[in-house]
């Protein structure tokens, strides 16, 4: 099972990535995490990143294709994996599917968490998150439920900060959506209501193309 997940900041994006996680026993793969991993590994690509991102720079796609190739060579992504924050652009997604026929494995669905820009904005304006494990909460809850931590608000989930955040990422996303749409593998799934409602219609997005590779 090889997903790739996609939602504007404020989606609910990281409950579902967890859950996916959970359900299907499989790596949750996001690109900073990647990036630090490397880092702090010291690898070439590490050591290539490293100043790049001290600087508030962008990695180049070729040090990020790279950092990819690597961790998607790791044992644990054998039975596959949830990719988030990558790809970005199309020509990052028509690298990737490059790669992807390099390593014999192909993508089952592309999941995207659709969430109007105005709720978006209201869920990031008063979101804390904590300091120590960066799970995010409401606006009402004053300590983190894993390790007490006082929450507190990041600078770019201040008012005046959100909705740039969510322009950007919409403008970039759509159109490495629609690079996927002509494949048929994207789903595209309401991002409001429960997160139990929306977790059983992700399950059935990820579901469907099993099925379909298992009829085939």
């Amino acid at each position: 099972m090889n997903l790739l997940l996609y939602g504007a900041p404020g989606s609910g994006k990281g409950t579902q990535a967890n859950m996916l996680r959970s359900h299907f026993g499989i790596p949750h793969i996001a690109t900073g995490d990647m990036l630090r991993a490397e880092i702090q590994a010291g690898t070439d690509l590490g050591r290539q990143a490293q100043p790049i991102l001290a600087a508030g720079k962008y990695v180049s796609d070729d040090i990020m294709i790279g950092i990819v190739r690597h961790r998607l060579g790791e044992p644990d992504c054998a039975p596959g994996f949830i990719m988030d924050g990558f790809p970005r652009t199309v020509p990052q997604a028509e690298a990737l599917d490059g790669l992807m026929t390099e390593l014999g494995k192909r993508f089952d669905r592309v999941i995207y968490l659709q969430v109007p820009v105005e709720e978006l904005l209201h869920r990031l304006s008063g979101r804390l998150v904590c300091p120590a494990c960066q799970r995010t909460y409401p606006p009402v809850t004053t300590a983190c439920e894993a390790d007490g931590s006082p929450l507190v608000q990041r600078e770019d989930d201040k008012p005046e900060a959100v909705r740039p955040r969510i322009e950007i990422y919409l403008e970039k996303t759509v159109p490495v959506l629609d690079h996927y749409r002509g494949g048929g593998l994207v789903s595209e799934i309401d991002g409001r209501g429960t997160i139990e409602d929306i977790s059983r219609q992700v399950l059935a997005a990820a579901n469907v193309r099993v099925v379909k590779r298992q009829t085939a």
